[in-house]
């Protein structure tokens, strides 16, 4: 089948790589995929990234179709790159090479809805996440302004008219149920979370001797991440092991998450601060006993699904995370593969430290993480049930 994939995440940026080639890797040796997606300009510039990648999806068969991404002004911005997206996935379901579209998130499906509509594509909403309640919890967007719902209506129509829906976690699943209108129809939604290759994320031939190092792996400046939390639990972990090492692996300017740790009055003398590449990842991970991350709750946290964890949990390290973030506490408590904190007062993070400082004496512990990440987070599975999924889709669609 001839699948047109949208996506407004770059593919030379680490998630395209983790959550965009990866699955196609996989779905490419069923079907044909044309796939648009917008860079950033840095990115672009760098030519032999931009060479490599374009070998990479040929060695696949993938046409790949980038486009630069603009940021600012940030509405006309948005609109030309929407313009531009439309145009460009208009032309090419006009030239036969999309019988289905993959909408990976709101803005792909947007441009989805309108192929729909005027050319009768089928299309899956790629949900990732409830972006207008993300946007509002990072303080991006005013809940109830005119703009929200305008991205409110759009997700509605989307629900409505898309040949299937993909949640990241059960939890945003049961609430879209439970929101549904009588006598609207809704397409079945199916789970399929932030996977993980199993195969580049592996637990360490040797396990870590010498003194604890915890992190936190990723961006932790984000109006969504708490970062007073990971400061609270470091300063708590610290009580217990006063030669412990705290590490924040980010891509974030490093003065300024130095700067916040400072302000935290954390020990800046065992905190590093620094960012590698997509491909060192697993390496940094294998280098810590566990792995913190802590993330806003409510509505737009329900359908989250961070992927870090999975990541953590295949190289057989534990977490440490908040409650009320899609499935990940239930994951955890279901596997006994990390600790779950339900605030960030002092009590309950030295609780949350002593937990973990038991956990990490159970030799059995990497075991269950890597068990925990095979069943919840295989990348095989995920490709396995996006290609169930494009089969249903195709036979309801007569395609």
């Amino acid at each position: 089948m001839k699948v047109l994939y949208l996506s407004y995440t770059g593919l030379l940026e680490p998630l395209g790589q983790s959550q965009v080639l990866a699955y196609l890797r996989g779905l490419s040796e069923h079907h044909s995929f044309t796939l648009i997606s917008f860079e950033k300009s840095a990115d672009l510039h760098d030519r032999e990234r931009v060479a490599a990648m374009r070998r990479d999806c040929q060695a696949l068969g993938v046409r790949w179709l980038p486009q630069r991404y603009h940021q600012s002004p940030r509405m006309l911005a948005t609109a030309w790159d929407l313009t531009v997206f439309l145009a460009l996935a208009a032309w090419q379901r006009l030239r036969g090479r999309a019988q289905l579209v993959h909408a990976r998130s709101y803005i792909p499906a947007f441009v989805a809805l309108v192929l729909r509509r005027v050319l009768g594509a089928p299309f899956i909403f790629d949900m990732r996440a409830f972006w207008p309640e993300e946007m509002v919890a990072a303080g991006r967007l005013q809940s109830g302004s005119r703009l929200y719902k305008l991205l409110k209506s759009g997700e509605a129509a989307c629900l409505q008219h898309a040949a299937g829906v993909v949640s990241l976690t059960q939890a945003a699943a049961d609430y879209m149920a439970e929101q549904r209108q009588a006598g609207r129809r809704h397409p079945a939604t199916v789970v399929i979370p932030t996977c993980v290759d199993l195969d580049q994320f592996k637990p360490a031939a040797q396990q870590h001797l010498g003194r604890a190092v915890i992190g936190s792996v990723g961006t932790v400046l984000s109006g969504w991440f708490l970062f007073d939390w990971l400061a609270a639990f470091f300063s708590a972990f610290d009580t217990l092991q006063p030669n412990a090492e705290f590490r924040i692996v980010t891509t974030e300017h490093h003065d300024a998450v130095t700067d916040a740790a400072g302000s935290a009055l954390l020990p800046l003398s065992r905190i590093r601060v620094f960012g590698v590449h997509r491909p060192e990842i697993p390496e940094v991970i294998r280098d810590l006993v566990a792995c913190a991350m802590f993330y806003q709750t409510g509505l737009a946290s329900l359908a989250r699904a961070p992927t870090r964890m999975g990541e953590v949990l295949a190289c057989g390290r534990p977490v440490v995370i908040n409650a009320g973030v899609g499935d990940a506490a239930e994951i955890v408590r279901r596997y006994n593969v990390g600790v779950v904190v339900e605030d960030a007062s002092e009590t309950e993070m030295v609780q949350g430290a002593r937990r973990l400082d038991d956990l990490l004496r159970d030799s059995q512990l990497p075991g269950r993480c890597r068990q925990a990440a095979e069943e919840c987070f295989s990348l095989d599975r995920g490709v396995r049930a996006y290609n169930e999924l494009y089969g249903q889709v195709a036979k309801r669609a007569s395609l």
